[in-house]
């Protein structure tokens, strides 16, 4: 008796992969065949997915603020500026900080009613204006080699732009300022304890040291702010060095008793006698805002600034 044969199944020719097409490079054919891995992300050549489309094969997430931040953080960090700029900075405010200490106390002579901390001011002024500098350089020199095209185009949100690099350049010089106002205080204090008949109290200690600190770094955010507005380096440096010199020069030459009231209110809101401030004691006191009022004045200044900086930077082309 002769067996009924049964019909083979039909054999199914495997599913082919998608083909790279023609005249793809060569990495092209590299990339095909890290795609026949069977994965639940495996992608799809342009036009051969379903649907249409392009699948990639890496995932896909939100960029955030952390990731602009740590953007900013990596090309700060990488520059010669950044690195000479600080790096003056702080060689101007400890060198010379401790230079005027060391001669004051070689010369023996009693400070009166004066604070040890306060020879820390002469190095402050040089400091602040590498501060400056740093802080229009954070924008403007990508402005002058159009990296802040390739910038914006990685993350089109302008304004996080802006925040990632204000935070940056805020930290790190805030950070680097403490260290060098900390140095010069306790150097200072263990040279001239002896010469001196004030003892700063704990509010003269944090005032010259974070209250510098911060006054200084919020002051670079001003020159942050008028890099972004200007898109130049040499006409924002110049415009922060008139912002920090000019209405001191100007009471100066303001001899007349007509100009009293313009003299006094000019050198009493520079910005060199608003440092001075916070070096400032109860038995010498500074005309003019004292205490910490500089350092909110300067923050409001800031704010609008950044502000009119942000709206640039939003309404204007790269």
């Amino acid at each position: 008796m002769t067996t009924p044969q049964h019909p083979a199944p039909p054999q199914h020719a495997p599913q082919q992969a998608p083909q790279p097409p023609a005249g793809a490079p060569a990495y092209a054919h590299h990339a095909h065949q890290a795609q026949q891995a069977p994965g639940p992300q495996a992608g799809y050549w342009p036009g051969q997915a379903p649907g249409g489309g392009y699948v990639s094969p890496i995932p896909i997430r939100r960029a955030t603020l952390a990731d602009a931040l740590l953007s900013e953080w990596t090309k700060i960090r990488s520059v010669r500026s950044t690195v000479w700029t600080l790096g003056v900075m702080v060689l101007l405010f400890v060198g010379i900080g401790l230079l005027v200490a060391v001669g004051f106390d070689s010369t023996g002579d009693s400070m009166q009613n004066g604070s040890p901390l306060f020879v820390g001011f002469f190095g402050l002024l040089l400091g602040i204006l590498c501060v400056i500098t740093l802080g229009v350089l954070t924008i403007s020199s990508e402005y002058g080699t159009g990296l802040i095209r390739t910038t914006l185009t990685a993350c089109p949100n302008r304004g996080r732009v802006l925040t990632a690099k204000a935070v940056v350049f805020f930290l790190l010089t805030f950070t680097i300022m403490l260290l060098c106002t900390v140095l010069v205080s306790m150097a200072a204090w263990t040279l001239l304890e002896d010469q001196s008949s004030v003892d700063p109290s704990a509010d003269v200690w944090l005032r010259a040291t974070v209250g510098v600190s911060l006054y200084t770094a919020t002051l670079g955010l001003v020159a942050l702010g008028v890099g972004t507005l200007l898109r130049h380096s040499a006409g924002a440096i110049t415009v922060m060095l008139g912002v920090v010199l000019l209405p001191l020069v100007l009471a100066m030459f303001m001899a007349t008793d007509a100009l009293s009231d313009i003299r006094q209110a000019f050198f009493e809101y520079s910005i060199p006698n608003q440092l001075a401030a916070f070096y400032a004691t109860s038995a010498d006191p500074v005309s003019g805002p004292g205490g910490w009022t500089p350092l909110w004045i300067m923050a409001g200044v800031a704010a609008a600034v950044l502000g009119g900086a942000y709206a640039s930077l939003v309404k204007r082309d790269a």
